[in-house]
């Protein structure tokens, strides 16, 4: 194993794929552990020079991405006969292996899924950008469910490089367009088809065009209209159905024109669905490189989707909150100079000043504060209370002596 990659230090082989091998590697100048996707140039022996700067290009239009579902892009760089690409590192499964585990996944989890690779296709379609090969091995599904697409200026590159004596790109037979499978130019719909198929296989465990060779899948694609997916799996709902078919429609035209319409008819569908509570089986997610940070750590995921889950409105705690120095303020105010100091010490901070003082002062008087429309509790000890009971019981033996007088009157 190679033990640099330009200024990369290689840690270990993370796969191998058509056109190279993926690395883990670190990056010595931020320190940042990274995925390098390696390109062999030496496979390209026919118009090498126009097959580098192809890739190149695409390589550079890929990292103009940024995209909650999409992966991340560093840098582009060579060695020797070798272009690699540097991006962010993932630890979570391939939705191919998730797929691979047996049985069909949840509806919930399937729409889920689609809608974020259908709204990460979209922002690079938006970009001129299409991936033209979207298949399951290509997204990554991390914590919580969340998607990445992967390859995304690669996948252009891999392709072309298996090519029929008619010169037509062969790139994934499974997942192709009718288009793409005669060879014709493509566009964002090619991509939006190759989710159909992917959706499509996720509800029924199938794919919609199978054969024993490539030839025999290829006439499918072009010829076959596959059973909706509800003859399957009867779970599927009709509108999901429709989806499917308008996803797969032999004709551009007659297909969806955009990754945004079919994202927001997912998520239509979703929201009509009862949420399960199976998780995917994910591994846990150690993500390296920028991040962004909630202001507050939720307690409860919040629900927004029809079904059986309350939505939560709790709040979660702060991550600007300090408890050290909340308990230095507390302390100030409540104990000894000499407990104060001892505290200073063991925390290694500072006394609270007095405007800290005063301010949490208020901020505990306003919490103590009564409301006016509750009457306060009194908690008397039960002790204090005997001579109560007891006097409380002479008055109704008074009072039913008087009763009984009263009847014996009306009687005799």
């Amino acid at each position: 194993m190679i033990s640099k990659l330009g200024r990369y230090e290689v840690i270990r082989e993370l796969g191998q794929g058509a056109m190279g091998i993926v690395y883990q590697a670190k990056d010595p100048l931020i320190d940042r552990v990274v995925a390098i996707k390696t390109i062999n140039l030496g496979l390209a022996l026919d118009g090498k020079d126009e097959y580098e700067g192809r890739f190149y290009q695409e390589a550079k239009a890929a990292g103009r991405l940024n995209h909650p579902n999409i992966v991340t892009i560093y840098d582009v760089g060579k060695s020797g006969d070798i272009a690699y690409i540097a991006m962010e590192f993932l630890q979570g499964r391939e939705l191919r292996d998730i797929m691979n585990d047996g049985g069909l996944l949840p509806l919930d989890h399937v729409l889920d899924i689609a809608a974020q690779v259908a709204l990460g296709l979209a922002y690079a379609h938006e970009y001129d950008i299409i991936h033209r090969d979207v298949k399951p091995s290509n997204i990554m599904v991390i914590r919580d469910g969340h998607v990445k697409i992967t390859d995304f200026g690669i996948a252009h590159m891999a392709s072309s490089a298996v090519r029929t004596q008619t010169g037509m790109v062969l790139g994934s037979p499974k997942y192709m367009s009718p288009e793409q499978v005669m060879g014709k130019e493509i566009d964002q719909r090619s991509d939006i088809f190759s989710l159909g198929v992917m959706l499509y296989e996720m509800l029924t465990g199938q794919a919609p065009f199978n054969g024993d060779n490539v030839n025999a899948i290829m006439y499918q694609t072009l010829n076959a209209v596959p059973a909706p997916p509800h003859t399957v799996n009867p779970l599927v709902p009709e509108m999901l159905n429709f989806i499917v078919a308008k996803a797969l429609a032999k004709g551009v035209d007659d297909r969806y024109q955009n990754a945004k319409d079919l994202a927001a008819d997912l998520r239509a569908c979703r929201d009509t669905l009862p949420i399960s509570n199976q998780q995917l089986n994910v591994a846990p997610v150690a993500i390296t490189g920028d991040c962004k940070l909630l202001d507050a750590i939720p307690i409860m995921n919040r629900i927004d989707r029809t079904g059986d889950g309350v939505e939560s409105t709790t709040q979660g705690l702060s991550l600007t909150f300090d408890s050290a120095a909340a308990t230095m303020r507390l302390a100030a105010m409540t104990a000894t100079n000499e407990d104060v100091d001892n505290l200073c010490k063991t925390l290694k901070m500072p006394k609270a000043s007095a405007a800290e003082i005063n301010q949490l002062a208020n901020k505990l008087s306003a919490l103590s504060a009564k409301p006016a429309n509750l009457r306060p509790i009194s908690y008397v000890n039960q002790s204090d209370r005997a001579p109560e009971r007891s006097s409380n019981r002479m008055l109704i033996v008074v009072v039913a002596l008087v009763l009984l007088g009263i009847i014996a009157v009306f009687i005799f």
